[in-house]
């Protein structure tokens, strides 16, 4: 668990978005005293091995954990099926530990295991190898999703593989004050393969690496002070705002430290009609290596039917430090900004964005849109029509750096997905922010990242962070700007 203070705050921007982790996120207390009392699955009529080991999970948290606060449901290491869908509703100050791996084998529909309403509460597995194999070629968009948590409060999640759900693998619905970290999740390259999609509020999503070819973590709505940070989207759809329909109310989110390696794209907003509000957003230090898309807001997303409404309006939205190229400049722009006529987006601002594409054609395209950078018009004003613009290669572009567990394509969709074992850094760079439970990460111990004496050279940008607990990018800003601290995990160039 990371303890932070209600002053942790992030501003960036022309008009500064302000975006907040606010008070702690993550359990309450420690993992000592969820352990009380140990429910194990063993002593409720489960058996490593097991062809359904549903029933002795439900019975374990039936008549032990609601009965008994402070305790564990522990699933020991090995390999158990699992044909019937459990649902965790209502306990406080527990945990479960799932240190074998859970492999569905029935095609019912749901989720394989639903945690609701908890608080206080902790999912992990203490050697870094604990997880669900969904065997998704299966049953195809056909059968459950692995895990959904529910209404919870101050909860974690870490140190947990996913593989292959027939489905999504990880929501957090509606849910506030969570932390999730240290997980590995695999798809199959197909849509409806979602890594992780969160809703709710208040919660901080680090050090996770997604292979599929759907969503990567994208915000949902209702959505508000979420912190993504150290994301490797390692050959997956990318990270994405929606898509966003009717009573949108997402704000104050920050995504930096992100990873991208082909797929889909390196950040998408996509609406198509609707309406409500995106606003007070930061996408800071991104790198992409060979996407279809990079920078994309699209407001007639076509994958969508077309929502009753004047469109989502975007306001006060920060592109920040970013390098990357897509495969073919010449079908898409590399900076595109399509925002609803109906619902112009302003204050758009776009700053040391560094795109390019592999067959060396730059464009940007943009609609509706105002701010500054790309092609954006300045001020604010009516819906205007499609604008695409040619530009040659950035003279601050280079080529990003690679990690050597980048894939070179996604996984088939018809056969077996391997387990993978979980990563120690998931941005080139920069170590995981927890360190694994395996190597000796307390499940709910708090973390302290240490601040750098230096940083990786260079200098940043207006607006652009530097410094802050476990920020290891430049400390020097451009000139004529100031390294100004807003507290002990951001400072930025003002």
């Amino acid at each position: 668990m990371m303890w932070l203070p209600a002053t942790f705050l992030f501003l960036i921007g022309a008009t500064p978005a302000l975006a907040q982790l606010t008070g702690s996120v993550g359990p309450t207390t420690a993992a000592s005293a969820k352990r009380n009392t140990i429910c194990n699955v063993l002593s409720y009529g489960g058996s490593v091995g097991s062809s359904d080991i549903g029933p002795a999970i439900q019975s374990a948290f039936n008549n032990c954990v609601l009965k008994n606060k402070g305790s564990t449901l522990y699933v020991p290491a090995g390999n158990y099926n699992m044909a019937t869908w459990v649902t965790l509703n209502g306990a406080s100050q527990w945990a479960l530990q799932l240190d074998g791996v859970i492999t569905r084998t029935a095609t019912t529909g749901g989720h394989m295991i639903i945690v609701q309403n908890a608080n206080d509460f902790e999912m992990y597995s203490s050697n870094s190898a604990g997880g669900i194999q969904g065997n998704g070629y299966q049953c195809r968009n056909a059968g459950p999703r692995l895990l959904r948590v529910i209404t919870s409060t101050s909860f974690s999640v870490h140190d947990l593989i996913f593989v292959d759900s027939p489905e999504f693998h990880v929501i957090l619905d509606n849910s506030q004050k969570g932390e999730v970290y240290n997980l590995a999740i695999r798809g199959a390259d197909i849509g409806g393969s979602d890594g992780i999609d969160v809703s709710g509020s208040n919660i901080w999503i680090h050090d996770v690496e997604v292979t599929n070819r759907d969503e990567c973590v994208t915000i949902k709505n209702p959505s508000s002070n979420h912190l993504i940070e150290r994301i490797w989207c390692n050959q997956s759809g990318g990270s994405a705002i929606g898509s966003l329909g009717t009573g949108t109310t997402i704000e104050n989110i920050v995504y930096r430290d992100i990873y991208n390696v082909g797929g889909n794209q390196m950040f998408m907003i996509k609406s198509n009609g609707g309406d409500g509000y995106v606003r007070n957003v930061v996408f800071d230090n991104f790198l992409g290596l060979g996407t279809a898309y990079a920078l994309d807001i699209d407001g007639y997303w076509s994958s969508i039917s077309t929502i009753a409404g004047n469109g989502v309006q975007l306001t006060n939205i920060t592109f920040s430090n970013w390098d990357g190229y897509i495969v073919d400049g010449s079908r898409r722009a590399a900076y595109q900004v399509l925002c609803a006529d109906n619902a112009p987006c302003t204050q758009i601002n776009i700053e040391n964005v560094q795109l390019w594409a592999s067959n060396n054609v730059g464009k940007y395209a943009c609609r509706s849109a105002y701010g500054s950078g790309a092609c954006l018009k300045s001020g604010s004003g009516g819906g205007y029509s499609q604008v695409t613009e040619s530009y040659t290669k950035p003279a601050a572009y280079s080529s990003p750096p690679t990690l050597s567990g980048n894939l070179a394509s996604g996984f088939a969709t018809n056969s077996p997905i391997p387990l993978p074992t979980i990563s120690t850094t998931f941005f080139p760079g920069m170590p995981a922010i927890s360190p694994l439970a395996k190597n000796g990460g307390s499940p709910t111990g708090p973390s302290s990242p240490t601040q750098p004496a230096g940083g990786s050279g260079g200098t940043a940008a207006h607006y652009a962070q530097c410094g802050g607990q476990g920020y290891t990018g430049p400390t020097t800003c451009a000139s004529p700007y100031t390294c100004v601290v807003s507290n002990q995990y951001y400072s930025q160039c003002l």
